[in-house]
């Protein structure tokens, strides 16, 4: 049995989706590594301890294993301070190791911090590594130029480093991939692109009547946010589109927007978070009556939420993929994206979704208005987009990320899953 050494240092793949150090990546190991067990492998996923109370070794699925080692205090804290700590990561993964007599065939790391340590372990034991990096700092940083928000230096060479010597790297789109090769002259044939998949059992339509009686909402019109709270999110552009629309319906009609993620606590709402500046932004426009801040829920319940909306906006100023964007189109909803979202690129505009530039909340509200009051073939773009999603499920992905860990590791023996 082949063996997979995966890696996601900051954030474990079990964690609470919505907060701060959650969101698509560890939705993304999460099933994947479900979907690779199902073919054989065996998949330890090896992220940072964040409660010293807690097993270290928890058995998840059938060939699947999360195991938790320290780095650092065994307690929550921001990404950016785990660095100093990877060193003390490595140390911790190759005694677990040595103590299990665990050997791997090959290093699957996530985002740059998973990516250094991936580096380091795969020199020294002459392992092949493929590294995903999900967002990459250069790509950030001129979405943020204009926040006056940028990444470390530390990050931005880590991630050169990585495109030169890693053995294969994955994207979720073709802007990343045409970035990488562009600005690092690194060959086309190194890096394979593949989006992002969607759990089209757990997201699909769900009747109104359903959906509302699961939420527990007031039956209003609204469209929806999901993920992060997060300036790169652009969220603030999307108040400001629900302030042209307001303006433009007037009292005639009503529409709400739901912001889902970030967390609502008071201890978390500091003066100067991103969540306590889009609330101020709220009342600044006079919507307070119009956009609610619903914190993170569970994913289980988000299929309720994806299809009692009228449409799911991600207004994101840079998103390397978008994968809440393919859970509402598995729900059967409508999605609206700028076209610096990695999963632009499979949609065509106006037949499986809505298209706008980044930053502009006149595009974004004159679609908002057209999806939602000037939509009469609103039902079959439903359809649209849920067939859309269905060419996207985890099980279609594994089998390519199987094959390309086949061309990887020698040894390995192709077996495709025709499951689904």
């Amino acid at each position: 049995m082949n063996r997979i050494a995966m890696i996601c240092v900051h954030s474990s793949p079990l964690a609470t989706l919505g907060g701060k150090e959650t969101g698509g990546m560890n939705v993304y190991v999460r099933e994947l590594s479900r979907e690779l067990a199902q073919r054989g492998l065996q998949v330890d996923i090896f992220t940072r301890s964040q409660n010293e109370h807690s097993p270290k070794v928890l058995l998840w699925q059938d060939g699947v294993r999360i195991i938790y080692l320290k780095a650092g205090q065994e307690k929550p804290y921001h990404k950016d301070r785990v660095w100093k700590h990877l060193p003390e990561f490595c140390q911790s993964l190759q005694q677990f190791c040595i103590l299990n007599s665990a050997n791997y065939d090959l290093i699957h790391s996530h985002y740059w911090l998973s990516g250094w340590v991936g580096l380091k372990l795969a020199r020294q034991n002459a392992l092949p590594l493929l590294h995903m990096f999900h967002t990459l700092a250069s790509l950030k940083n001129a979405a943020t130029d204009s926040l006056g928000v940028s990444e470390s230096p530390v990050r931005l060479q880590v991630e050169k480093q990585l495109v030169k010597r890693t053995d294969h790297i994955l994207v979720s789109s073709t802007r990343e991939k045409e970035m990488i090769t562009a600005s690092h002259g690194v060959s086309p044939e190194k890096i394979t692109m593949l989006p992002c998949g969607v759990d089209t059992d757990l997201f699909q339509p769900r009747s109104l009547k359903q959906s509302q009686a699961n939420l527990s909402i007031p039956p209003k019109k609204f469209i929806l946010y999901v993920g992060r709270i997060d300036p790169i999110k652009g969220i603030d552009v999307l108040i400001k589109a629900m302030g042209l629309v307001k303006a433009r319906l007037g009292q005639r009609d009503s529409l709400h927007l739901l912001v889902i993620g970030g967390d609502l606590t008071h201890a978390a709402q500091s003066r100067h978070s991103e969540l306590n500046k889009l609330k101020c932004l709220t009342k600044s426009l006079q919507l307070d009556d119009t956009v609610t801040f619903l914190g993170a829920q569970p994913q289980d319940v988000l299929p309720y939420y994806y299809s009692a909306a009228e449409a799911c906006v991600l207004p994101s100023r840079y998103e390397s993929f978008g994968m809440v964007a393919l859970e509402a189109m598995a729900c059967g909803t409508p999605v609206i994206v700028t076209t610096a979202g990695g999963i632009s690129a499979i949609i065509k505009d106006g037949q499986t979704g809505f298209l706008v530039p980044e930053e502009d909340e006149t595009a974004l509200a004159q679609s908002i208005l057209r999806l939602v009051y000037n939509n009469p073939s609103k039902k079959h773009l439903s359809t649209n987009v849920r067939n859309r999603a269905m060419e996207f499920t985890w099980n279609s992905i594994a089998n390519q990320v199987y094959s390309l860990y086949g061309s990887l590791i020698h040894s390995f023996p192709l077996v495709i899953s025709a499951n689904q």
